[in-house]
């Protein structure tokens, strides 16, 4: 039997260094629980490595934490990479840690905290996450598709960090697997502005890097379970299952 399960797949920790601090794993799924999501995605900027602390933050709790990285091409495009398992995810941030140069600088652009379950500051990351990998999106949604992952275009709607503000369309050789609204605009006007993207399902996401805004805005799924294949399903219109807009 299908029923509905609320989802918020595009939040931020305290690794990305735009991210507040109070992005933790504990206060993440508090926050979570709060706001009665099913099933959240951590896709920090470039790197997976507070994905694991996230989730084992959530056993024992009624929800689902999908392994995902927000990747910035270098074209300046930001690319939401989603997984069933956190093997997956940590091959992806191998590549991106291989095409990344430079070293964070925490006073111009924040601290980039890897925590443990149990917030409490294990390191801090110095690679530069919020700089722009040496990878094309050609080749960040290839080796997404390769590690049997979901590729969605971030936030259509914003003039930077997208790829129609970058490129000005979606190319269709790219297969993306949805595209992602911002909080900033409603599916009902995103259909209307973007027509010519009618094939694509949409799904929008909080993409929060403050603890206040984890589920301000979320996209329903019609699944039979909560897991990231019913996901694969509903991006898909297979069996039944599908995005609620």
């Amino acid at each position: 039997m299908l029923k509905l399960f609320k989802s918020d797949l595009h939040i931020h920790t305290c690794l990305s260094p735009c991210g507040d601090l109070k992005m933790s794993p504990k206060n993440i799924i508090h926050k979570a629980l709060e706001n009665n999501l099913d099933m959240i995605a951590i896709c920090d900027h470039n790197s997976a490595e507070n994905v694991q602390a996230v989730i084992k933050a959530a056993e024992g709790k009624n929800i689902l934490v999908i392994p995902g990285i927000e990747i910035c091409t270098k074209e300046e495009i930001h690319v939401l990479s989603l997984f069933e398992k956190m093997e997956s995810a940590s091959k992806l941030q191998f590549l991106i840690y291989a095409h990344i140069f430079g070293e964070n600088n925490p006073d111009a652009f924040g601290m980039q905290i890897i925590a443990n379950e149990n917030d409490e500051v294990e390191k801090f990351e110095t690679k530069l996450l919020i700089g722009a990998a040496d990878l094309s999106i050609e080749q960040v949604v290839d080796e997404i598709h390769k590690l049997n992952g979901v590729a969605i275009a971030s936030h259509i709607d914003r003039e930077s960090y997208s790829v129609i503000g970058q490129l000005g369309f979606v190319p269709d050789n790219l297969n993306f697997d949805a595209l992602e609204i911002s909080p900033r605009i409603s599916f009902e006007d995103a259909r209307k502005r973007f027509p010519e993207y009618r094939n694509y399902e949409f799904i929008q996401n909080s993409d929060a890097h403050f603890i206040d805004d984890i589920g301000k805005v979320t996209t329903e799924f019609l699944l039979a379970k909560s897991s990231f294949n019913e996901i694969k399903k509903a991006l898909k219109n297979e069996d039944g299952r599908k995005v609620i807009e």
